[in-house]
């Protein structure tokens, strides 16, 4: 499967005309992603029968501007109000809140839309010219190799822990007893479900991800006036177009960091069910593993909120290549387009690129467009959106906790995941007045249960011999760059040190 040339510019040229099926579904995309609990997945189910009848290229570009833009949306709330809109944008807040409270808002908004489209634009070129070996990648990538990537992620509580080691430590910890709460996955016994029938699947990450960040935050914002500190409340009175343009320079000038952290999210995202989120953490993590200045990561950091911006929309294009190439979709949008493409009688594998290359490659050229409008269409809102955070948190509080509360009732449709938002978000507030950081939480709560699942499929298929951990050559490789990873900050830190003693 060879990438022909000669189809690509009319290919361009063709998808461009649909730019009245792209941009409602950018908008679309937007909204859908900006509310917890929505995502791509979700809305594309609601509108299956109409993606249905539409024909099966206009379906396919519909989708796909919508998977774009949704992933956008969700670090639009992430970086205003500290609301993830999906489990892809929960490292966004780190950073991006931060930013928001010290009435940069607008420039938040503008870098992430900036690393956003770049990153997604950058993979989908990437994706393109090398699909027959980024393809392969879902082959090397077994289960113990992901057990490696997810450590990559999970050593971020290592990270936040190094300002309080035991604080730390012990707010990783909780996050990954709670992400263990459900049926095992070998046996199927309840663990610490006390009962409740809604938590043998395990705890949903919706209710846990809106309670620890937004309710939790509405919380806190009740006792001021604003979001905003008084030094930000002013900085947002007087901002302009100005403000905007000042976060595309800061997004441009670490055009570096947009490649390698998207490129991070390519590779993720062609493992099928590895999703946005593990790409986000561990972009995240390697972000600030090699910062000249690791201390300002969680202060409203700029590089801080390009890289997981980069990379959940880097995985975008990462999670069609498996499903195009091999017929195995990388994740729950991926597997509805696929049933889209059943549907209209469309054979999915190498064949397609052979028999029909315009739909195949068209998929990825609907992406490219979609990202090339996304900045031009979205780009001059940051300007009006950045313009919540002034709201009263008389009305903001309240506001939170209603859309985080139904955002939390619609992936189940159970009553009894509003209570546990609420319960996480009681969590969350007791946890920051304490000093606990509940990123480190959330880490646990998401990642863990993924690295459960990968570490017993590797346990049954040795059956239980611990050392094919290392069996592999490739898993070994990642082995080693995770201790360097890990221990790269403290021998930085140690040379600091020596260096100012000698001083």
């Amino acid at each position: 499967m060879e990438f022909d040339w000669d189809i690509f510019a009319p290919l361009f040229a063709h998808t461009l005309t649909f730019w009245w099926v792209i941009i409602p579904a950018i908008f679309l995309g937007l909204v859908v992603g900006a509310i917890p609990g929505f995502s791509a997945a979700n809305t594309i189910i609601i509108l299956l029968p109409l993606t249905l009848a539409m024909d099966v290229e206009v379906g396919l570009i519909f989708m796909v501007a919508l998977y774009c833009s949704s992933r956008m949306g969700a670090g639009i709330p992430a970086i205003l109000v500290n609301i993830p809109g999906t489990a892809g944008a929960a490292a966004t807040p780190l950073d991006g809140y931060p930013m928001t409270r010290a009435g940069k808002g607008q420039q938040a908004l503008a870098i992430s839309f900036v690393s956003s489209t770049a990153g997604g634009l950058l993979t989908t070129i990437v994706a393109l010219l090398a699909m027959p070996w980024l393809a392969q990648v879902a082959f090397y990538l077994h289960s113990v190799e992901m057990i490696v990537v997810m450590l990559f992620g999970i050593s971020l509580i290592a990270t936040i822990a190094a300002r309080d080691t035991l604080k730390g430590l012990i707010a990783g910890f909780l996050g990954l007893m709670i992400g263990a709460i459900g049926a095992d996955a070998v046996y199927a016994t309840p663990r610490a479900t006390f009962g409740f029938l809604e938590l043998y699947d395990g705890v949903p990450l919706i209710p846990a991800l809106v309670g620890l960040f937004a309710v939790s935050e509405a919380f806190l914002v009740i006792e001021g006036e604003t979001i905003l500190s008084g030094k930000g409340q002013d900085l947002m009175r007087k901002a302009g177009w100005a403000e905007t343009m000042e976060g595309v320079r800061a997004a441009l000038s670490r055009w570096w960091h947009i490649v390698w952290t998207s490129l991070i999210g390519l590779v993720i995202g062609v493992v099928p069910g590895a999703g946005a989120s593990i790409a986000a953490f561990v972009a995240y993590q390697q972000s600030r593993t090699f910062s000249k200045t690791p201390e300002l990561y969680g202060t409203g950091h700029i590089e801080g909120l390009v890289a997981p911006e980069s990379a959940n929309n880097g995985v975008t294009s990462g999670t069609l290549i498996p499903l195009l190439v091999i017929g195995i979709p990388g994740g729950a949008t991926a597997a509805i387009m696929l049933v889209v493409l059943q549907y209209h009688g469309v054979t999915v594998g190498p064949e397609l690129f052979i028999e029909n290359p315009e739909l195949a490659y068209g998929v990825f050229t609907a992406m490219a467009v979609t990202y090339a409008l996304m900045i031009l269409t979205i780009l001059p809102l940051s300007r009006y959106m950045s313009r919540v955070t002034m709201v009263s948190t008389t009305y903001m509080a309240p506001l939170i906790i209603a859309f985080t509360l139904v955002g939390s009732f619609v992936p189940r449709e159970y009553l009894f995941d509003m209570y546990l938002a609420f319960a996480f978000g009681v969590l969350g507030y007791i946890a920051r007045k304490t000093g606990y950081h509940t990123a480190a939480i959330l880490i646990g709560v998401i990642l863990g249960p993924l690295l459960e699942q990968y570490f017993l499929r590797a346990m049954k298929m040795s059956q239980g011999d611990l050392t094919v951990l290392f069996s592999s050559s490739l898993a070994n490789i990642l082995w080693v760059l995770l201790i360097l990873s890990v221990g790269f900050p403290y021998a930085l830190e140690y040379r600091r040190k020596r260096l100012k003693e000698r001083e």
